[in-house]
C-alpha cells in the first residue's frame, strides 16, 4: 500500500489539472497526516468559504484608505491545487464553484473527506477527481516513509507521450463493464498512464501504465455487481490469425497496451481495493440517490443561528441581523459620490447598502418505526425489530437521530414509544412491547404518519421504517376483513408519499410478499426483503436505506 500512496502522489504531482486530483479518504490522524504532508503545494479551503473569499471582493479598508474601489483577489484567481478539509460537509453550491474551475482547467482539488458509512463529497465533486486513497485500513508502525520525488523532468516530458491506438477504447470499454457511467473516467484514467509514462521516463504509455492507471482512477468507481454479464459481441468478427502465431508475449504486451485483454485491466481494478470498501462506497452513492434520501435532518434557513450563508440585501426592522462588515463593502465604492453631495466627512449609508446575515440549520431526524406485533410475525421477528430499535438509538447520539416506536396488533395501533433519545427508556418501552392478535396494517400506517407530522411540525425530518411480513387482515374501522384491510393499507401508503415523507418497508415473511412490494410503490419507498436477518442485519439495512 505504501508503493500505492507513492505512486498516487507522484502522479497528482505531475499532472493535477489532468487528473482532477484526489479524493482522500480516512480518519484523521498520523497516517493520514503524512499523506497530507507529502502532498503538492496547495492552498486549503473550508467547506464554509464564501463566493467572496473563492471569487475575490472588494477590499474595504484598501477602498475607505484610497478613497477609490480596491478589488481583492480570490483563491479562484491564482491557478493551482486546492485541498478541501472535511470535504464530506462540501455544500453543493460551493461543490458547482468548484467543478467549475475544475472544467476550465485551471485548478484541482484534494478532497480530504472525514466521512463515516454513507457520507462522502457530493457527487458532481468526485465525479471531477481522478485518483481516489483510503487511510482507515492502514497501520502507522507498518508505513515506511513517502519518497520524495523530483517531478520536474516528468512535467516537461508529459506533453511529449504518445498514447497507442485503441488505448482510449480499451478504458471506455473496462469503464463501461465496472458500471461506470461518466466519460471523465476513462479520460482521467488515461491522464494518469501518461503521467506514469512519464515519470518513469518513457515516451510511449506501455501496459503496465495503463494497468496501474485504471487502479488509482476506475477501482473505487466500479459497482460490486457490474461485471456479472459477459462483454457484448463486437459488430464485427475478429480477423484470422494464422496458426503459427502464438499471439503477443508478455514484453509485447508491456510494450503495446492496445493487446492488453480487458479481463486483466478489471481484475485489476477489482484487487485495487477491498471488497468491504467497494461495498461500503456504492450502498453510500446508491442511499444518497434514493428518493427523499439527505443523510442527515433537513435544512432550514434562518436569521440567528447554524452554519452561515452569504449575506443578501434587505431592510432594517425585519428581525434579521445585520452584516455590518457586507454593508460597508456595498456602501464603500459610493462613498466619493455621496461625500462630494453632502460635504462631509462621515461615511454614508443607505437603505440599499444594507446586507442581512442568513445561516442555514440542520434539523433533528426521527426515525419511527412501525412494528407489526401482531401473531403472524410477533413469534419469529418481533424479538429481531426489538434489537434494531436499539441499535438505532444506540447510534443516535453521533448522528442526532430520535427514534420513536410504533406498535399495531389485534384491531389497532399504539404509540409505544414518542421521539426519544434516551436509551434506557426505549428498553423499558420495547420490553414491555407484546404481540398477537391480527395485523391492522393500515392503522399502523396512519400512526406513524400522524406522528411523523407531529415531528414535522416541530423541525424534525420524520422518516418511517415498516417492518412487517404484509399479512394485513383487520380494516381502519376494526372489522376482519382481508380484502379491505389491503385496501385500506394502499390508501394510507398513498397518504404517506403524498406527504413527502420518506419511509422504507422491511419485509421480514419467510418468502418475499408480492403484495408487500405494490404497497410499497404505493408509498414510494423500496421494499427490502429480509427472511432470515437478524437484529444487526436488520440495522444495517435499516441505516443504508435511510441514509
Amino acid at each position: 500500500m505504501n508503493d500505492r500512496l507513492a505512486t498516487a502522489l507522484a502522479v497528482l504531482a505531475t499532472d493535477p489539472i489532468g487528473l482532477g486530483g484526489l479524493w482522500l479518504r480516512g480518519r484523521a490522524g498520523p497516517v493520514r497526516d503524512a499523506v497530507v504532508a507529502a502532498l503538492p503545494p496547495c492552498r486549503r479551503l473550508h467547506p464554509g468559504i464564501d463566493d467572496a473569499a473563492l471569487f475575490g471582493a472588494l477590499d474595504l479598508a484598501a477602498t475607505l484608505a484610497a478613497g477609490r474601489a480596491v478589488t481583492g483577489r480570490g483563491v479562484l484567481g491564482e491557478p493551482g491545487l486546492l485541498c478541501l478539509t472535511m470535504a464530506e460537509r462540501c455544500p453543493p453550491g460551493l461543490a458547482a464553484r468548484l467543478g467549475g474551475a475544475m472544467d476550465a482547467g485551471t485548478h484541482g482539488v484534494v478532497a480530504l473527506d472525514e466521512g463515516d458509512g454513507d457520507e462522502a463529497p457530493p457527487p458532481a465533486l468526485v465525479d471531477r477527481i481522478g485518483l481516489f486513497l483510503a487511510t482507515d485500513g492502514l497501520v502507522w508502525s507498518d508505513m515506511g516513509p513517502l519518497p520524495a520525488v523530483d517531478v520536474a523532468l516528468a512535467r516537461a516530458a508529459l506533453p511529449f507521450v504518445i498514447v497507442p491506438d485503441g488505448v482510449a477504447e480499451a478504458l471506455v470499454r473496462v469503464a463501461v463493464r465496472l458500471g461506470i457511467g461518466s466519460l471523465r473516467a476513462p479520460l482521467q484514467a488515461l491522464a494518469c498512464a501518461r503521467a506514469l509514462a512519464a515519470l518513469a521516463g518513457r515516451g510511449i504509455v506501455t501496459g503496465a501504465d495503463v494497468q496501474a492507471a485504471v487502479e488509482l482512477t476506475l477501482a473505487h468507481r466500479a459497482s460490486p455487481a457490474a461485471e456479472q454479464a459477459p462483454p457484448p459481441p463486437e459488430n464485427t468478427p475478429p480477423e484470422n490469425t494464422p496458426p503459427d502465431d502464438p499471439g503477443p508475449s508478455g514484453e509485447d504486451r508491456d510494450r503495446d497496451p492496445a493487446t492488453l485483454p480487458d479481463e486483466m485491466l478489471i481484475d485489476a481494478a477489482r484487487s485495487a481495493l477491498p471488497p468491504d470498501l467497494l461495498a461500503a462506497l456504492a450502498a453510500g452513492r446508491a442511499a444518497r440517490a434514493a428518493q427523499g434520501a439527505t443523510g442527515t435532518g433537513g435544512a432550514k434557513a434562518g436569521n440567528r443561528r447554524g452554519r452561515p450563508l452569504p449575506s443578501r440585501a434587505g431592510r432594517l426592522g425585519s428581525g434579521a441581523r445585520v452584516d455590518l462588515i457586507a454593508t460597508l463593502r456595498n456602501a464603500a465604492p459610493w462613498q466619493p459620490l455621496r461625500r462630494a453631495t453632502a460635504r462631509q466627512a462621515a461615511i454614508h449609508i443607505r437603505p440599499a447598502d444594507i446586507r442581512l446575515k442568513r445561516y442555514v440549520e440542520t434539523s433533528d431526524r426521527v426515525l419511527i418505526f412501525a412494528v407489526d406485533a401482531s401473531g403472524s410475525s410477533a413469534l419469529a421477528r418481533l424479538a429481531e425489530a426489538k434489537g434494531a430499535v436499539e441499535l438505532m438509538l444506540a447510534a443516535a447520539y453521533a448522528r442526532r437521530d430520535h427514534v420513536a416506536l410504533v406498535a399495531f396488533r389485534g384491531a389497532g395501533a399504539e404509540v409505544m414509544l414518542p421521539p426519544t433519545r434516551s436509551l434506557v427508556q426505549t428498553k423499558r418501552r420495547l420490553a414491555g412491547l407484546p404481540g398477537g392478535g391480527g395485523t391492522p396494517l393500515a392503522a399502523g400506517l396512519q400512526a406513524a404518519l400522524t406522528l411523523a407530522l407531529q415531528a414535522r411540525a416541530r423541525g424534525m425530518t420524520p422518516t418511517i421504517a415498516l417492518l412487517t411480513d404484509g399479512r394485513a387482515n383487520i380494516a381502519r374501522d376494526g372489522t376482519a376483513d382481508r380484502t379491505r384491510a389491503g385496501e385500506d393499507a394502499t390508501d394510507t401508503a398513498r397518504l404517506i408519499a403524498a406527504s413527502g415523507v420518506p419511509a422504507v418497508v422491511i419485509d421480514t415473511a419467510t418468502r418475499p410478499q408480492a403484495a408487500l412490494a405494490a404497497l410499497a410503490r404505493a408509498m414510494a419507498a423500496p421494499c427490502l426483503p429480509l427472511p432470515r436477518a437478524d437484529a444487526r442485519v436488520m440495522q444495517a439495512a435499516i441505516s443504508a436505506a435511510m441514509a
